[in-house]
């Protein structure tokens, strides 16, 4: 037990300089980005689903949140609102780089879930509009934004502060991750785990999928981890990084009041998780 807490703090302490750079670029991108995004995506048209699942796979902090509140007031397309949700990556992008994947490797992740986001926004925006179900209701909205939702009021600290509170948030949180996986590796063995979900072409992607759907940043961070720690197929990563859209979901149930809309909003993320993850599974694409 010694052991796995010392092999915890030691990898988790080694992503702090990685993580305090990335998440200083990021809150950069998310300050100049952030009001330019959102009128685009609300100017966006029948072009949302492309230029939401664009917008979604840059670092931005809060983008699922300010495409919801923009869905919730019917100023943009479910089309568009489930590309953001599918190519949005959350806390993927920071560990990936402080882990020192390959470029290429993360660019290939992206791409996919990009290209994902955007066939699968097209075609629920056709299936919609075929149906004559989709007559938006223009009108104002007000973008809550994540930061908000996290209490860290990065508008009124700045880029600096608003990077250190997030790398502390992370990194406690990749504590906590590293150290259950790690004690569950070394009780089941890592081959065990493996038999159970690695080589299963549906069960990996159902079980990542429900994980990826919880409204938190700890999502990503968990099938991230799993994924580095050759516990989960890429096609089981793909599946959870696919559902897992941060807090824009919990945001979602906050502001959007149509219940059964929401739940089939989180039924279809699911479908699609599963379904892609299965699919990259059965093709044996593998980076």
């Amino acid at each position: 037990m010694l052991d796995i807490i010392k092999d915890t703090f030691i990898d988790a302490i080694k992503l702090l300089p990685f993580l305090f750079i990335t998440y200083l670029i990021m809150e950069y991108i998310e300050h100049k980005m952030g009001k330019k995004s959102k009128n685009i995506i609300k100017k966006s048209g029948k072009f949302g689903p492309l230029l939401g699942s664009i917008l979604g796979i840059f670092p931005q902090c809060g983008f699922s949140v300010s495409a919801t509140n923009l869905y919730a007031g019917r100023v943009i397309t479910l089309g568009t609102l489930i590309a953001v949700y599918l190519s949005t990556s959350d806390e993927m992008l920071p560990i990936f780089i402080s882990e020192s994947v390959s470029p290429i490797i993360i660019l290939k992740i992206l791409g996919i879930k990009l290209i994902i986001g955007i066939i699968a926004g097209i075609l629920i925006d056709l299936v919609i509009n075929l149906f004559n179900r989709n007559k938006l209701n223009k009108q104002e909205d007000e973008i809550g934004h994540i930061c908000e939702e996290e209490h860290c009021h990065c508008d009124e600290n700045g880029i600096f502060k608003s990077a250190v509170f997030h790398t502390v948030n992370i990194f406690l949180f990749i504590i906590i991750v590293t150290f259950i996986i790690n004690i569950v590796v070394y009780f089941v063995g890592e081959e065990q785990i493996a038999s159970w979900i690695l080589n299963r072409p549906i069960v990996g992607p159902m079980i990542s999928s429900l994980i990826g759907l919880i409204p938190n940043c700890a999502a990503s961070v968990i099938i991230t981890n799993m994924y580095l720690g050759n516990v989960i197929s890429l096609g089981s990563m793909i599946s959870g990084l696919l559902t897992g859209a941060g807090v824009g979901l919990a945001v979602l149930f906050k502001t959007n009041n149509k219940l059964k809309e929401n739940i089939s909003i989180v039924a279809l993320m699911y479908i699609i998780g599963v379904v892609s993850g299965i699919l990259i599974e059965l093709i044996g694409i593998t980076l």
